[in-house]
């Protein structure tokens, strides 16, 4: 019996460069966000931190990856970019190494995102740093946040899904 993909399916690398599983997660809610360093919305990494401070023991897990794919606001390297989130917004939960999140070659996760979860309209593109998406215990897409759409605002969804 074939199932169908859910983000369990998929390979990462940590910032560090350590090959992460998320088969490793399965179980947990993730919210999976692409980031950088230099824009307008990197004030949200407060925001997640705080989303995973108050619900890490109940199973949600924050993923961070990083993308310098808008305005270029994201350069620096992988040491870099951890340095600067751990630093500056105390980020604790899981970063990975930077990816494409559009194009050709995007990454496969986001690929599959993308296609679960299109945004408005349809279009399934990445329009800007810090689109999220919440994934159930299941491992399929619940839902897609808009890269303005503030952490705070997903706490009743997350909820939601940490009770299922």
């Amino acid at each position: 019996m074939s199932s169908s993909p859910s983000v369990y399916d998929f390979q990462a690398l940590s910032i560090t460069g350590q090959p992460a599983d998320l088969a490793s997660q399965r179980g947990k809610v993730l919210l999976i966000v692409n980031t950088a360093s230099a824009c307008g919305f990197t004030p949200q990494f407060a925001g997640l931190e705080q989303l995973w401070k108050d619900y890490a023991e109940r199973g949600l897990v924050v993923l961070g990856f990083p993308s310098n794919e808008f305005g270029a606001q994201d350069p620096g390297s992988n040491d870099e970019i951890a340095s600067f989130c751990q630093l500056n917004y105390g980020v604790s939960f899981p970063m990975m190494s930077k990816v494409k999140v559009n194009g050709a070659d995007a990454h496969p996760l986001w690929k599959w995102l993308k296609g679960e979860k299109p945004g408005f309209l349809g279009t399934e593109a990445i329009k800007w740093n810090f689109t999220k998406f919440l994934v159930g215990r299941d491992g399929q897409v619940l839902k897609r946040y808009a890269p303005n759409e503030a952490p705070e605002k997903m706490r009743a969804d997350i909820e939601a899904a940490l009770q299922a």
